[in-house]
Order: structure tokens, then sequence, then C-alpha cells
């Protein structure tokens, strides 16, 4: 059977990538030849003082949730994990009666204690219904729209909205409490209305709300905001010095990680063997650490940072470079998870089919020490074949001119978006959390995974189409909805959004019912997929392939340490 021509043959497609504005700069931490700082002593010693603390009986309510905010907003409840479990179970026997909220004291039956009591307990699965906020609407049924702008009422309008993130469908209270808190929010910047350190809070909750946010994003953020507090105490000074001590510990294992990575991609030399593909490491590493950021996951991250790589070579290579007739064999080669049916095709797709092996080999060589290859390897591999499936599909859709339907699109977006095989390899990487329960539950195919990868497929869509259609290139889902309903590109991103919406809320429906019990960490994990695509594509921009429009957050999470006053 004939093939198409050489690697440099110009009739293939181009898609002009930039080079990585990284390059080897992380490898210098490979060798662990950078100062680094040790908290050890001092870590472990302000730890045993808030553990204390929070266990504490002296503690109000307000206090106590106000704490656990804190706690999960910079970055370090995975220390605290089975104190926060006490302490919100506590809150749940004494504060609701048939999964409804009643706040006993005039003291707490404010705005900002209910709404954080509610996005609080629904956060860790708590099935807390939505009608205790019904209190807050006037006699015709809507939300009271005075605008009231001192701190107590602006907190407690944050607060809604923050809660009204964690709805699930068929929930109008929910609904009608976004609606209302954002609209109010916005005029009161719109207006000048607030002080500018309340103004910058308003609007880093509007651009994305905490439920959408990376927790290591977010803790970077709110260390700033949270040494400003006004005359904190001794145990909110412990904390804010806990929770830097902790991010620069977490930096300084992540750069090593990095580093190793990129003496791994160096001596690979896929970036020279093949050449049209997208040479991005360390925004493939910016995933799995939005993913599982905690240290005992480093070896989830490390193997997940090389599948992204070797996914983003496969991708490139059936979008960009390999003729059709090259890709029908290329998929058959996966679906046999043999190299003989493509030994006629160009070395560069070769390489990438060897590449693929490799990943895979690594990563059963980690499940097996678990003792979980024997169930979490098939499903690796056969996400595998799925994912070049779909490719395959996209394909011949381009080949075509095919425009398929939305529906259709979609169908076959779940796959190609990747979601499903990082999250698999992911999750089968969790050591003692991949058990067979899980992968029985993937197996099942949850509704929370087409949601999740439908959010990744549409967000990066609506980012990626101009782009894209500037070359020969597959309709993306913006194209096949504007075809399907007959309406312009302005209201085929409204269509989308509105399906993005929707996939939250499967998200929500399926963590707070939670049918197979699944462990709350792995649902965490699933969860911070869908957190991942908010943050690489927010905007409407692709951070992945766009290394500049990353760099920040990279530099912020990766490069530059906290400073700790002595």
């Amino acid at each position: 059977m004939s093939v198409a021509p050489s690697l440099h043959d110009n009739t293939r497609s181009c898609a002009n990538y930039a080079p990585t504005i990284w390059g080897n700069m992380f490898l210098p931490y490979a060798s662990g030849s950078e100062e680094v700082e040790d908290y050890n002593m001092e870590h472990k010693v302000q730890k045993e003082k808030l553990k204390i603390f929070l266990s504490s009986n002296d503690l109000c309510l307000s206090q106590k949730l106000n704490f656990i905010d804190w706690i999960q907003r910079l970055g370090v409840a995975y220390h605290f994990q089975h104190e926060i479990e006490e302490a919100l179970t506590e809150i749940d026997n004494i504060y609701t009666s048939n999964n409804h909220l009643i706040m006993h004291d005039e003291d707490h039956n404010n705005l900002h204690s209910l709404a954080l009591v509610f996005r609080l307990l629904r956060q860790h699965g708590y099935p807390i219904s939505s009608d205790a906020f019904e209190r807050f609407k006037d006699v015709e049924g809507k939300f009271n729209n005075e605008k009231q702008t001192d701190e107590d009422d602006v907190e407690g309008m944050l607060a809604l909205y923050e809660a009204s993130q964690l709805e699930v469908h068929g929930e109008k209270t929910l609904e009608e409490a976004l609606h209302f808190s954002y609209t109010h929010l916005e005029s009161l910047i719109d207006n000048n209305q607030l002080s500018p350190s309340l103004k910058a809070r308003v609007s880093h909750c509007l651009s994305q709300p905490l439920h959408k946010r990376l927790s290591r994003v977010e803790a970077r953020h709110y260390l700033s905001f949270y040494q400003h507090q006004k005359d904190p105490s001794q145990n909110h000074i412990t904390l804010l010095n806990f929770a830097k001590m902790d991010f620069n510990m977490l930096q300084q294992l992540h750069q090593k990680e990095l580093g190793h990575l990129t003496k791994w991609w160096t001596e690979s030399e896929l970036t020279r063997k093949i050449p049209y593909a997208r040479d991005r490491l360390v925004e493939a590493y910016f995933w799995p650490l939005g993913i599982s950021y905690e240290p005992q996951f480093s070896t989830t991250r490390m193997v997940a940072t090389k599948l992204v790589c070797i996914i983003c070579l496969l991708d490139d290579t059936y979008d960009i470079y390999g003729t059709l007739e090259e890709l029908e064999l290329f998929t058959e080669a996966i679906h046999r998870w043999d190299i003989s049916p493509i030994e006629s095709l160009p070395e560069c797709m070769k390489v990438v089919f060897e590449a693929i092996l490799q990943v895979c080999n690594e990563m059963e060589m980690v499940t097996e020490k678990e003792g979980t290859s024997n169930f979490v390897m098939p499903h690796v591999k056969q996400a595998f074949i799925n994912l070049a499936e779909a490719y395959l599909m996209e394909a011949k859709w381009c080949n075509e001119k095919y425009v398929p339907s939305f529906e259709e699109y979609k169908d076959n977006g779940v796959v190609s978006s990747t979601c499903p095989l990082q999250m698999t390899s992911v999750l089968g990487l969790l050591g003692n959390l991949a058990t067979k329960e899980v992968f029985d539950w993937i197996s099942s195919n949850p509704k929370i995974f087409r949601a999740f990868s439908l959010i990744g497929r549409l967000m990066d869509d609506m980012a990626t189409h101009k782009f894209e259609q500037e070359r020969d290139h597959v309709a993306s889902g913006v194209e096949c909805c504007m075809k399907q309903y007959g309406v312009s590109e302005e209201d085929a991103y409204k269509i989308i959004s509105d399906d993005i919406k929707n996939c939250w809320k499967d998200i929500n429906e399926e963590c707070l019912n939670n049918p197979y019990n699944i462990p709350k960490s792995v649902l965490e994990c699933v969860v911070n997929m869908a957190r991942d695509s908010e943050v690489v594509y927010e905007n409407l921009q692709d951070r992945f392939t766009n290394g500049d429009s990353l760099k920040n957050y990279i530099v912020q999470l990766l490069l530059n340490p906290i400073t700790i006053e002595p």
C-alpha cells in the first residue's frame, strides 16, 4: 500500500506553532542544585497547633466555618481532612433537619453565614436543600434587590454567589440566586460603590467563581489577600505562616518534578523527531498539577505529564501531519497494540507510536507495584484506542468536508477532548485510591465523565476554532452548532456556554448523589479536570498552545516562592 510523502513534503498541513517559551529553564531543579528552605520542624509544630484550634469546642459556628473556608482557600485542607469532616458533621447534625438548614440563633441567621454553611456542606457531599434561601425573598417571591453597599451586605452577596455555583438541575431558587447576586455585584462595580480592596475581591469572584478555580491557583491568590486581614488573631497569623511554608515546600517538590520531566523530554528528542507537534512540556505539567498537587501524588503527576505530552503528539499527528490513509493504518496499529501496520509510514509516526507504548509501559510498572495493573491497564489501553478512533473520525469528517450535527459532534468530542484518557490514567495512578470499585464505576460511563469531557471539548473549541479554521481543519463545535440551529457565531457561543453550565450542574449532581459511593478524593480529582479546562481556556484563550498566556500562572506556582517574614 502506498503512503504519503516524507515529513518535509510541503503538501502537508502546518500549524506553525510557536516554540516553547521555557526551554530548559527547569532542568537545574532535577539535580537539586537550587537552594531550598527547610521548614519541616516549624511546619509540623504549626500544623499541630492548627489541628487543636480547629477541633476546639470554644469556637462558635461562624468562627469554625470561616476557618474551614480559609484553610480550603489557602490550599492546606489536605492536612486537616479528618478535623474538617468532624467539624462539618457536627455542624450538619446541629443545623440541619431532613437535609434542610435550620439556623437557630439570630446571629447566624444572616445571608453570609447561611450561604457559607450551605456551600461548605454541599462541597463535602452533604445533600442540603436550597430552600433555606427562600427566607431572603420578598413577598413577590423575588430576592430583595435593595442596593446595600456596606461591607457585611457585600460579603453576604459574595457568599450567595459562591454558594449558587453548587446548583443542580431543577433548583430554581439557586438559579435565581446566581442571577441576582451576579447582577447586584456587577452593578456595585459599574457604579464605583466599593472600596478598592473590596472591588478587587468582587472582580476576582465574578471573573471566575471559587467552585471553578484550581485550588493551587486560588491559594496563591488568596495568600496575598489573607495577609492583609485587619487585626489578625494569633491563630490567623499561624495559619498564614503555615500556608506560606506549605506553598513553598510544595513548590520545591513541583520544581524538582518538572526538572526531572525536562530531563526526560530533552533526552527523548521528541521535539526534534516530531517537529510538526507542539513542544509544551511545562504547560502539560499544569494539567496534572491542577488535578492533584499534594505531595503523595508526585508519581501521578510525573507519569500523567508524560501522558499529556504524548497525547499532544498524537493529536497533532492526526490533526496536522498524517494523511487519511496513514491515519487509518495508525489507528489499526493502536487497535492491535502492534507497530507492524505502520512499518511503511514516515519515521515520525512510528516515533509517536513507540512513545505511546513507552508511557503505557511506565504506567504498567507503577500499577504493578500497587497490585492494580490487571484492571487499570486494560482501561487505559481501551481509552487510547477510543481516542485514536475519535481522532480518525474527525480526520474523515475533515477529508470529506462534512459538518456533523452538534449532537453528533459532541458524542465524538467527549472522547476527542482527551479528558477520559487523561482521567482514567490519573485515577489509575492514585495508589490505594485506584480500586476495582472505582474502575467499575468508570466502566459504567458515569454522567460526570461526559460532563467534564464536554466542558474541556467545548471550551477548547470556543478558544481555538478561529485559528484552526485558517487551515484545513475539521469543523469545531462552534461551526456544528451554527449549522444545526441556523444561528450566528455569537448565538452559537451562547448555546455552547449554556451547555457548559448544564455540564457543571451534572457534575454537582453526581458529586452530591454519588450513587457508587466513590471516595471524595477521587471525585475531587474528576472535578479538578473540569477546573483545569476552565482555567486553561478562560476568556476564550488557548493557554496550553499559547504558552505566553499561561506564563503568569506558571511563574506564580512554579518559580516565585512566597516571602515569609521572620
